[in-house]
């Protein structure tokens, strides 16, 4: 929206308030739709259930939700790193000793193939880890020269850098929007019992008769979002103006449209790997317990694995920062 991205680039802290507490409110409104849609889905299955069930219900878990949006500012104005996703980091850590004692029960059952198949699926998972460390840190480091300033008496000699892309711009987000898409036509056919709509939910359905058809229409729509988040994140037209602001240009590309160009081109072919690899990401591990039938670590897929390892690497970062901004303190002092 271009009033709010006049607010974040020229009003400075007041515009970045103002835009947070029109997030709030935003939260409020989403969560108070989605907490009635959840009240009058679980309705049927109360014991008296009805308007004051459903008003009930939606009232608890829009306070709830208040709750744990507030407890995520304070921890990001006074703690380390950001508060909503440590919160969401420490939900997902609480079920890993579950799933981890249910797979070592499972391996002591002496059971040779058993043994194999968690043995199998343990470094699955420890090579997805690895996999999505090495690509949430990698960049593409576009080089660049700034042409020489002289600042009153002083000449300042051409400076190198480089333009750091990420390879995986929209970090979990695109694989969040693509289940949630991938949940409305079952949604669709339980709500309205259509039977069209019953049998499409069936084909795009991990269990249904046709995995295939759910795996591509899965990585399709990770491959859209992908494109889709990266052109929120970065514009290659602002980043030419800056560029040009600043004196700077990248070495064989003209200024202006041809450093736009350059860089969209860039950009498209790091999100298409990113995208290739969250598919996978996405994909792999569920696919390997299907087939291997250990059923240990149900419902810690891919999303968790990333939000896990992002937040870790984030807050590892953020902490390394605070240290050396302590010492540089104590050497002023």
């Amino acid at each position: 929206l271009p009033s709010l991205e006049d607010l974040q680039k020229n009003e400075g802290e007041a515009g970045r308030r103002k835009i947070s507490q029109i997030t709030r409110y935003v939260s409020l409104g989403w969560a108070i739709l989605q907490s009635i849609g959840i009240a009058i889905w679980v309705s049927p299955f109360a014991q008296s259930p009805g308007p004051f069930f459903i008003a009930q219900t939606a009232l608890a878990l829009t306070a709830g939700s208040m709750f744990v949006m507030w407890i995520s500012e304070v921890v990001t104005e006074r703690g380390i790193g950001n508060g909503a996703s440590l919160l969401i980091f420490i939900n997902i850590v609480s079920v890993l000793p579950r799933s981890l004692g249910q797979t070592f029960e499972l391996a002591q059952s002496g059971d040779t193939q058993v043994v194999g198949r968690v043995i199998v699926l343990l470094l699955v998972f420890l090579v997805t880890i690895v996999g999505i460390v090495f690509v949430q840190e990698g960049t593409r480091r576009i080089p660049i020269i700034s042409a020489r300033r002289q600042v009153g008496r002083k000449v300042y000699r051409e400076s190198r850098s480089y333009l750091p892309l990420r390879l995986n711009q929209g970090g979990v987000m695109p694989i969040i929007f693509a289940s949630s898409v991938l949940i409305v036509p079952s949604f669709l056919a339980q709500s309205l019992n259509n039977p069209f709509l019953v049998q499409v939910a069936n084909v795009l359905s991990p269990n249904g008769p046709a995995p295939w058809a759910y795996a591509l229409f899965y990585l399709t729509l990770i491959l859209f979002f992908s494109y889709f988040y990266a052109s929120l994140i970065v514009n290659p037209v602002d980043m030419s103006q800056n560029l040009k602001k600043m004196g700077a240009s990248i070495p064989g590309i003209r200024p202006g449209q041809k450093t736009s160009d350059y860089v969209e081109k860039v950009l498209n072919r790091l999100t298409f790997l990113g995208a290739i690899f969250l598919g996978l990401v996405a994909i792999v591990p569920t696919a390997v317990e299907s087939a291997i039938g250990v059923q240990t670590f149900r419902g810690f897929g891919a999303t968790s694995l990333l939000i896990l390892v992002g937040v870790a690497i984030e807050t590892a970062k953020q902490i390394q920062t605070y240290v050396i901004s302590q010492r540089y303190e104590g050497m002023v002092k």
